[in-house]
């Protein structure tokens, strides 16, 4: 008892002083009550603590503790920021504040684009019946403070009002320029019925980072997400989706992370519509000092959907992995295909992969199935190149990168997955240099 008392005042203590620091929740406006709604969730909650189930496997003191830790910045070095090549509306934030001058123009046929820091203040907006009710729902049955203290506190992000099918990616380039930055952006996606959207995002963001994305794919709706996480090394980060999808509509995402000394990505679905289809994928490559927590959890609560989760971690030199993912089939929820892989590859004996797969069903005419895995290189493959002539360093390039194709594979646009690709095989050689 003396030691359960102890975890709910630290848990107390360490809330009230994060709290104390963003001060108080806005008021005024269509954001208000969704904005104080989710204070309250993060007063009752409280932030995570090390002993909460969903939790056991990541320590979440980064990024709860009152002041971000310092992250040195990056200065990029030769590369070209990912998604250069491609015909895209690029929208930059620095350190979690809105570039102008560094952005296109957000006029784009098929959609509206708002920014929420300049409408926040409005009486009216088609947003007020989005923003933070995804993140709510998603608050049950597993509880998710870091979500709700977004709702509440987010200082910007972008409202996109999807009504055709648009024909350039918007990507979110997201900057990081201060070593003391603490960013919290929300943005909100409504999809009308046939809508289409591809979202790309990418960069290291901010020391510490804090970002809910809240997707609505109505009918026959269509959404693709793409985005990498990098470079910066000692960055942090909290990240977070909530999709809900209707009838036979779409939703894909596919998530690169290098780097990073602490990332946490969840992404709660739940498809409420007959014929939906729900893939979430990732991969990651880790080395050194580097945690990466992929938390999932897809519920289907309709007829004849699919869900696939693939994620896929490459860890060296004590790096550490983590994948927990759910599925759960409610009732009724008939013909259901539900799928999920986790794996990992450790380069060395210092690395180590943590799963928790789970399934909770509760309709008999489903297919589903949940798998982990971790191992060393195969070194029957390994040797088999090296007799071709292949050294050794680049033999190993090779087969990582057969390893986390599959993963990269989700991406629906050829293109896009061919360059991440090319982002892997580059960091490899430069681990290998």
């Amino acid at each position: 008892m003396a030691a359960r008392a102890g975890i709910v005042e630290q848990r107390q203590d360490r809330t009230s002083a994060r709290l104390a620091v963003l001060g108080t929740v806005a008021s005024g406006g269509w954001s208000a009550a969704a904005r104080q709604s989710a204070a309250d969730r993060v007063v009752a909650q409280g932030l995570p603590h090390g002993r909460d189930e969903y939790w056991k496997f990541t320590r979440p003191d980064g990024l709860t503790s009152a002041q971000a830790e310092p992250a040195q910045v990056f200065d990029g070095g030769d590369d070209v920021p990912l998604f250069d090549a491609v015909d895209r509306v690029k929208v930059v934030f620095v350190d979690g504040v809105f570039d102008a001058e560094a952005s296109d123009d957000l006029e784009l046929a098929g959609v509206r684009i708002d920014r929420l820091a300049d409408v926040a203040a409005a009486d009216i907006h088609w947003a007020r019946d989005l923003y933070g009710v995804l993140e709510a729902r998603g608050q049950s049955p597993v509880v998710r403070p870091l979500a709700a203290l977004n709702t509440a506190y987010a200082t910007d992000g972008l409202l996109i009002h999807v009504t055709d099918k648009v024909t350039k990616p918007i990507a979110l380039s997201y900057e990081h320029s201060s070593e003391t930055s603490d960013a919290i952006l929300h943005h909100v996606v409504k999809l009308d019925a046939g809508a289409e959207l591809t979202l790309l995002e990418n960069g290291p963001a901010a020391a510490r980072f804090n970002k809910v994305l809240e997707v609505d794919v109505a009918d026959k709706a269509t959404f693709h997400h793409v985005r990498a996480q990098g470079r910066d090394h000692e960055r942090q980060a909290a990240t977070h989706i909530f999709a809900r999808l209707g009838t036979e509509s779409v939703f894909k995402s596919f998530t690169l992370t290098a780097n990073g000394r602490m990332t946490r990505n969840e992404c709660v679905l739940e498809l409420t519509g007959d014929d939906a289809v729900a893939h979430v994928a990732g991969a990651c490559m880790g080395d050194g000092d580097f945690h990466h927590d992929d938390t999932v959890f897809v519920t289907h609560d309709a007829v004849n959907c699919e869900s696939r989760q693939v994620f896929k971690k490459v860890l060296r030199n004590g790096a550490t992995g983590v994948f927990q993912g759910k599925i759960l089939v409610k009732e009724g929820a008939q013909k259901t295909d539900g799928y999920q892989i986790s794996q990992s590859l450790l380069l060395d004996g210092d690395s180590q992969f943590l799963a928790k797969p789970e399934l909770e069903i509760y309709a008999d005419d489903v297919a589903c199935s949940h798998g982990s895995t971790s191992g060393a290189i195969d070194e029957q493959a390994l040797f088999y190149l090296r007799s071709r002539g292949v050294p050794e360093g680049r033999a190993t390039d090779l087969l990582t990168l057969a390893f986390l194709a599959e993963a990269v594979q989700e991406i629906e646009d050829e293109g896009l997955g061919e360059e991440i690709l090319t982002r892997v095989e580059a960091w490899l050689e430069r681990r290998r240099g």
